[in-house]
């Protein structure tokens, strides 16, 4: 079978199970199997595939028409031009997370204290690192989590400093920024979710209480005791949170409040300045 056959074949398997953008899918996954890049694969359609290969690929295909992500099949997902690896002790990152950083590199002067409040896989945490060249800091309460966010930095050779914790609780310093993609998905929505998301990534990073503000009403009190004056608070938000998450930061010691949409025009990003 050649590489123009396999990859023919498993677009059509993934299509017929409605598996979303299968051709890329199958794209992806054979190349995967193969450990080859997509140019290699569109550049030698004739070459035989091996039986190992084969054996990779059709386990591959197997795994993502039972539910498993893609990101979760190669162990590896983009984001903000970097690879980070991924498993499923760590949500995947997404695009829309990267308009967080981009907040946060707004804000950004030559203080450059940072937290990173549920770090996961620490995308945010190495990006800014990174496209600051200072130290980060990044918690959560999720040992694994933590292995993936240090294997991240590790990669990329980032300065990262890593602290388990609920949270900022373990944490007395003063930061000048306090940023955080936090888990905002209401309890009651679980059964609303895509397979992939319900059934494979890590519910402790996903939901964040029955209305999914209550994580907020915790981390913004609590980024508020870590925070210098004027420091700044950035966070990610949940579908129709905003009101309620800007209610909460007009009801404390917070001005400046102020969100950003993703591009598909959603409240995404909100931010406020800590004035006690």
């Amino acid at each position: 079978m050649t590489l123009r056959t396999a990859l023919l074949q498993g677009t059509r398997i993934l299509d017929e199970a409605r598996v979303p953008s299968p051709r890329l899918t199958a794209e992806v996954l054979l190349c995967h199997a193969l450990g080859r890049d997509r140019l290699y694969l569109l550049t030698h359609g004739d070459e035989e595939l091996s039986e190992l290969a084969w054996i990779h690929y059709g386990r591959y295909l197997h795994e993502r028409l039972q539910g498993k992500p893609t990101q979760y099949i190669t162990k590896v997902q983009e984001f903000y031009g970097r690879v980070f690896q991924v498993s499923p002790a760590v949500l995947i990152p997404r695009p829309e997370t990267e308009h967080v950083v981009e907040a946060v590199l707004q804000l950004a002067q030559p203080w450059h204290r940072i937290l990173d409040v549920g770090a996961g896989s620490g995308a945010i945490a190495v990006t800014l690192a990174l496209e600051l060249n200072t130290c980060v800091y990044g918690t959560d309460i999720s040992l694994e989590a933590l292995r993936m966010a240090k294997k991240n930095a590790q990669r990329h050779q980032a300065r990262v400093e890593l602290l388990c914790c609920d949270l900022c609780s373990a944490l007395k310093a003063e930061f000048d920024i306090v940023v955080s993609n936090p888990p905002y998905v209401p309890e009651s929505d679980q059964a609303f979710l895509q397979r992939e998301v319900r059934d494979f990534e890590p519910a402790l990073a996903l939901y964040g209480g029955p209305t999914g503000v209550e994580i907020y009403e915790r981390l913004i009190p609590a980024a508020a005791r870590i925070l210098k004056p004027g420091g700044w608070f950035v966070a990610e938000l949940g579908y129709q949170s905003l009101e309620r998450v800007c209610a909460l930061l007009a009801s404390g010691p917070w001005t400046q409040i102020d969100h950003r949409h993703d591009l598909a025009g959603i409240p995404r990003v909100i931010q406020a300045q800590f004035s006690p």
